[in-house]
């Protein structure tokens, strides 16, 4: 399939390679995202697009939920464990496909909700939210939404989880050529972009949190999903073994043993077309 306008292949490509990890260890979209956007559309829909779906955590919450529901991800990877995932779990009204935010399989005004969770800021705005203009029926919603990192567990953990991040960084940073890597925009904008568009009647944010125990390994494997590392560990594992097994000493210190409650936040930024 070739990659349409507006699209790189370095955003598609960052995560490959770690989607089951990434599927272990990410949390599933809460309860509370069903409840808000069924409330807001006022039925149950019958037509669920999840784009960006990944390894399909944000898809799978939909069975039961609506008539059909289409995961699209452009990853083959992610893809394919979602895949795996969907024919172990029976549901029939679930298909995962490939393909891209700005050129969705679909007919004109045949969707009733469009999700993008943990993905927009991964996406081509402006393309994305005509598509969304053009597949979306009159009253329906697009939401996109995210979790904050890392999410609220204790100082000194958190700590730990962003010294991680910023030793990544910092090695990305001299690692990759300039203009070379994923593009990732800022998601403080996504509400300014939504209203921006014309294409929504109303607009808003939408802030929410939900919890989930953690154990020492997923705190670690959740840092570990993070595209920047990754993609650190393609170009030169060795330049952030040292940054890692220092990470995983002292979180296996502060969490001794048994699990603690971590919570993740929420940010919503809906729109009714």
């Amino acid at each position: 399939m070739n990659i349409p306008a507006g699209n790189r292949q370095e955003n598609v490509e960052r995560f490959t390679g770690f989607a089951a990890l990434y599927d272990q260890h990410r949390p599933e979209a809460p309860k509370a995202v069903l409840e808000i956007l069924e409330g807001y559309l006022g039925r149950k829909p019958q037509l669920v697009m999840d784009i960006g779906c990944g390894t399909g955590l944000s898809t799978m919450i939909w069975t039961g939920h609506a008539e059909r529901v289409i995961g699209v991800e452009p990853n083959d990877g992610m893809r394919e464990q979602a895949e795996a995932k969907l024919r172990s779990s029976g549901a029939d009204a679930i298909t995962f496909v490939k393909g891209f935010s700005n050129r969705l399989d679909t007919a004109d005004e045949s969707v009733d909700l469009i999700t993008c969770s943990q993905s927009f800021h991964w996406m081509e705005p402006i393309s994305t939210l005509q598509e969304v203009n053009r597949v979306l029926k009159p009253g329906g919603v697009f939401a996109a939404f995210d979790c904050d990192w890392p999410p609220v567990i204790g100082w000194q953990l958190e700590q730990e989880y962003m010294r991680l991040i910023a030793a990544g960084d910092e090695l990305l940073e001299r690692l990759e050529a300039p203009d070379s890597g994923a593009v990732k925009r800022d998601k403080e904008k996504h509400l300014a972009t939504l209203r921006e568009s014309g294409v929504f009647r109303y607009t808003r944010e939408i802030v929410f949190h939900h919890q989930e125990d953690c154990t020492t390994e997923r705190f670690i494997g959740l840092a570990l999903s993070q595209g920047g590392l990754q993609t650190v560990l393609k170009l030169q594992p060795e330049a952030l073994a040292p940054a890692i097994e220092a990470f995983r000493i002292r979180v296996e210190k502060e969490f001794g043993e048994g699990s603690r409650t971590m919570r993740f936040g929420y940010r919503m930024r809906i729109g009714i077309k």
